[in-house]
């Protein structure tokens, strides 16, 4: 299992599993960054670790580092993405710190946590109606928390990459093997839908 989650094309072929609807996809394309964005915001209030030293600097009003938990965490995530895809990665750092920095001088604003919740509520309703009313399926979010919660961003980005061209090869074996994942669910959806209406019987 921990291996795995340095495979990016397992992983890949997982995530893409539960997003294969394009109406889904587009939603994620829109609302996966939001949800971050407005994470990161609400993160700003968790207590900063003691070992790390105070610092800030402003860029301007909407432009705000500060070595606290959500810089943490955007380091976290960026040598996780480094690892599975480092070209994509490093293509997808830039927008990841602008949402940290963004996101950092917003929390500085009397509205920000309500504008953060505010979009997270909105977000989250639009990825559970995508995946109940177009993609047909409950969200990766109920069975691999990781996917969802810290692979999420970058998958976003890599499709974005993908429909630009970005290694096609790779994107053709992906399909292949989200082909099998979603095989696979619909066989093991078939078979309990049968032995529920075998013991129904």
């Amino acid at each position: 299992m921990t291996l795995s989650l340095f495979d990016v094309r397992k992983q890949l072929a997982f995530y893409g599993s539960y997003h294969s609807n394009p109406v889904n996809v587009l939603i994620h394309i829109f609302g996966v960054p939001a949800i971050l964005w407005s994470t990161l915001l609400l993160a700003t209030r968790i207590q900063t670790p003691t070992f790390l030293p105070e610092f800030r600097y402003a860029f301007n009003e909407y432009l705000l580092f500060d070595l606290n938990t959500p810089a943490v965490v955007t380091v976290i995530y960026l040598v996780y993405y480094l690892i599975l895809e480092p070209f994509a990665a490093l293509l997808y750092a830039p927008q990841m710190v602008v949402s940290l920095l963004t996101s950092t001088a917003h929390a500085h604003r009397p509205d920000g946590i309500r504008d953060a919740i505010i979009v997270q509520v909105i977000s989250w309703i639009a990825q559970f109606l995508g995946h109940g009313l177009a993609e047909g399926r409950a969200p990766a979010l109920l069975d691999n928390i990781v996917g969802a919660l810290v692979l999420a961003p970058f998958f976003v980005h890599l499709e974005l990459m993908f429909m630009l061209g970005y290694r096609p090869a790779l994107y053709k074996q992906l399909q292949n093997d989200i082909g099998i994942e979603i095989a696979k669910m619909r066989k093991a959806q078939g078979d309990k839908r049968r032995l529920a209406e075998k013991k129904a019987s």
